[in-house]
């Protein structure tokens, strides 16, 4: 039996090819092919280009055959941001804001990330799990097909742990890949409050050296701002990971102007995520850094913050911009990245195609992961997602609808849309006169 899968008649391929990462002109750059076609061996992709160029190789001759009938093909999804391992939501949180009290203000009263540190220390891994799973599956059904993961919600050893051994078991157990990153710096935790010192020697000298000994993690994240870490803690954090092969991340200048952004590229971070407080001097160091710059438009959504990150002037300025969900309980419980993408035009003005791109070759840069996925690219792994859209502007353009048809990972599909579901508002023809609907084609 051949190993080989021809895919043909999409009526748009994006293949963003070229090099990672994108900035300023080249964001929009989506490499589109018109009837496009693409063909699969082994999980890699052999050949891109269009129906005809490809049915033309002697290698297609014997290839089982998809054909799509239309559609909209691009790079799976690169989700660079969420906190997958959670216990429960925070629903009770939402209306308490919904009725005026602010983030910082729950926070304080015990709730917000230490909620959720209480729900995880008291659930089974079993739960988490499942929990778990069930968001997988979801990330796949909108086109995401890799994405990162954070700890942070156990804030003590046995926890943080637990958090971190259940991404590599479900990186192992079904087929998007999870990046696992450890954020032990997320918050003090309640026991350790006034005594930030002693939490930082127990993330410093226990934790980090363990799971970098036992391999949990590549990544070491650390939450400055107001209520969380100060600058000067975040750097003794982050240069212990590095003293244990963590590559840095930050969260930066989500709440407040903390500096984190300038102590991120300093330490040669991976990225500097939310960035809604960053001023002209961050946007002009990204710019000249190669630290990614990753906006959470779904957090300040589902806040109800009128301020959101400056993607135009990071953009324009030259910084490497991505996007992602910061699929998380409390701030942002989204798992569509195609949401996303609608919140990145409407709110960041940014086009289209730069959103799909922040959304995939740049979210694999952030991961180091550009030499694999975020491009159609011969070599590349054959992960892609089909939308049942005619253009890609669709895509965003049906803000809350999901239009993917089929996410494809390795070359093997993991999920399709079940036969006779509605993918998108249908459209309603006119009759000539234009006095209302005519009869369907």
């Amino acid at each position: 039996m051949t190993s080989n899968l021809l895919i043909l008649g999409a009526s748009q391929l994006l293949t963003l090819g070229g090099p990672a990462p994108r900035r300023g002109q080249a964001l929009s750059s989506l490499g589109i092919i018109k009837d496009g076609a693409l063909l699969l061996r082994e999980g890699l992709i052999a050949a891109v280009g269009t129906r005809a160029e490809i049915e033309a190789r002697p290698e297609s001759r014997g290839a089982e055959k998809l054909d799509l009938g239309g559609g909209v093909v691009l790079p799976g999804f690169v989700d660079s941001h969420t906190h997958l391992i959670h216990a429960a939501s925070r629903a009770e949180e939402y209306e308490l804001r919904i009725a005026g009290t602010s983030y910082e203000e729950i926070a304080r009263k015990g709730g917000g990330i230490l909620n959720s540190v209480e729900r995880l220390r008291r659930a089974s891994p079993e739960a988490l799990r499942s929990r778990a799973a069930g968001a997988l599956s979801e990330f796949a059904a909108y086109g995401t097909t890799t994405l990162e993961a954070k700890s942070g919600y156990g804030l003590e050893a046995p926890s943080e742990l637990k958090i971190l051994t259940l991404h590599r078991e479900l990186n192992r157990e079904q087929p998007l890949e999870i990046v696992s990153t450890f954020l032990g710096a997320h918050a003090v935790p309640a026991e350790y409050r006034g005594k930030p010192g002693r939490y930082l020697q127990l993330l410093t000298e226990t934790l980090i050296p363990e799971v970098s000994r036992l391999g949990l993690a590549e990544f070491c994240d650390v939450f400055c701002d107001r209520g969380a870490f100060t600058r000067e803690q975040s750097k003794i954090i982050l240069d212990a990971g590095k003293a244990h092969c963590l590559v840095p991340r930050v969260h930066a200048e989500q709440l407040t102007h903390s500096g984190a952004t300038q102590l991120g590229i300093q330490m040669g971070a991976a990225s500097c995520d939310h960035l809604e407080q960053a001023n002209k001097a961050d946007i002009r160091a990204l710019a000249k850094s190669n630290t990614v710059a990753t906006l959470l438009p779904g957090c300040d959504f589902h806040l109800g913050l009128a301020n959101y990150a400056p993607a135009r002037a990071l953009i324009d300025a030259g910084a490497i911009v991505a996007l992602a969900t910061d699929y998380n309980p409390g701030t942002s419980p989204t798992l569509s990245m195609p949401m996303i993408l609608s919140l990145a035009c409407s709110q960041l003005r940014m086009s289209p195609a730069e959103a799909i791109a922040a959304a995939t070759v740049n979210g694999a840069y952030a991961l180091r992961r550009d030499r694999r996925v975020g491009t159609l690219e011969v070599g590349k792994q054959a992960d892609f997602a089909v939308f049942d859209v005619d253009d890609y502007r669709e895509i965003p353009y049906y803000f809350g609808v999901n239009t993917c048809r089929i996410t494809i990972k390795k070359g093997q599909v993991i999920y399709e849309k079940a036969p006779g579901a509605v993918a998108r508002p249908l459209e309603i023809p006119y009759d000539e006169g234009g006095k209302g609907p005519g009869t369907p084609a």
